[in-house]
């Protein structure tokens, strides 16, 4: 929440500072920019709530947890910075279109310094916030951060359309609405995107499956990995494991085994928040290990523990 803070604080004052420099200064472009920042603030709110809400403990009626409000506060993001982009877009067109090019007026050096500023400041916010969403896995902390990088690109977009403004282009000021107005709906498209694959119960990706699938059959007496299945919730991971091991051991022996997969699991993974482990037992007198022949009622030892959601 620290970093939240800090970044609306920042948000307000280049707000305050772009929407000055865009009045006196007659730019349309860093006037579009400002209110831009200005959404950062609102959105940043959000990712807070989000944050927070995700943060609580299994209850009575979520006993999986709050994982999935980040990725509904990153929708409610997305949703609001599509809204800023568009209208941002349509303010560029109209005065573009009803507005003759003589009668466009030139922006002032104050814009330009003010848009070398916000490049400057926003990149260093975009790579602040993306650090903190690494380190505690928050998807709508990451959506947050490439809202600050859409940001530092639309600041680019107007200080290229204010410096060609006076170059002798006014045109080209509000023309930098429009592009502002691409990368904002771009980013909006992304993070919307990324939180409804958390909604769906997407899988981890390729690379971490595999990685996984290495670590479980690294374990003593695995004999063969029967199933993996890997699902997202909210920021977290969900997985379904199911291995082979001799099914003449012990069923507290077989539990062990199960219960070293979970543990391997879980300290090699942080994003993973459960993981059940199925043990199916497994003849290595009359079967080859590649066979996939079960015993039509094997005895199941299973392991599985949650893990705390890490705080924020």
């Amino acid at each position: 929440m620290r970093v939240s803070r800090r970044t609306i604080y920042i948000n307000l004052i280049l707000t305050v500072f772009k929407l000055a420099a865009g009045l006196i200064a007659h730019s349309s472009a860093m006037v579009s920019d400002a209110i831009h920042s200005g959404s950062d603030v609102f959105s940043t709110l959000i990712v807070m709530i989000g944050v927070r809400i995700s943060g609580r403990k299994a209850d009575g009626n979520h006993r999986y947890g709050h994982e999935r409000m980040e990725s509904v506060a990153a929708i409610l993001l997305s949703v609001v910075l599509a809204g800023t982009g568009v209208w941002i877009g349509y303010t560029g067109l109209h005065k573009l279109f009803t507005t003759d090019s003589a009668a466009l007026a030139v922006p002032g050096l104050l814009a330009l310094i003010a848009a070398i500023v916000s490049i400057l400041v926003k990149e260093g916010m975009f790579w602040y916030t993306k650090r903190a969403a690494d380190r505690i896995h928050s998807a709508a902390l990451m959506a947050d951060a490439w809202h600050h990088r859409s940001d530092a690109l639309s600041s680019i977009g107007s200080l290229i359309g204010i410096a060609g403004a006076r170059l002798g282009f006014p045109a080209l000021d509000p023309l930098a609405s429009l592009v502002i107005c691409v990368f904002i709906l771009k980013a909006s498209y992304d993070i919307f995107m990324s939180a409804v694959q958390q909604l769906v119960d997407q899988s981890a990706a390729p690379e971490v499956e595999q990685a996984m699938s290495q670590v479980i059959q690294a374990q003593e007496g695995v004999l063969r990995l029967d199933l993996l299945r890997t699902r997202q919730f909210g920021n977290r991971l969900y997985i379904d494991v199911e291995i082979a091991a001799d099914g003449s051991l012990p069923l507290f022996t077989a539990h062990r085994i199960a219960e070293q997969v979970h543990n391997q699991i879980e300290a090699s993974f942080p994003a993973v928040k459960h993981c059940m482990v199925h043990v199916n037992p497994l003849d290595i007198t009359l079967a080859p290990l590649e066979t996939d022949s079960v015993p039509e009622t094997p005895p199941q030892a299973t392991a599985s523990a949650d893990s705390e959601t890490p705080p924020v």
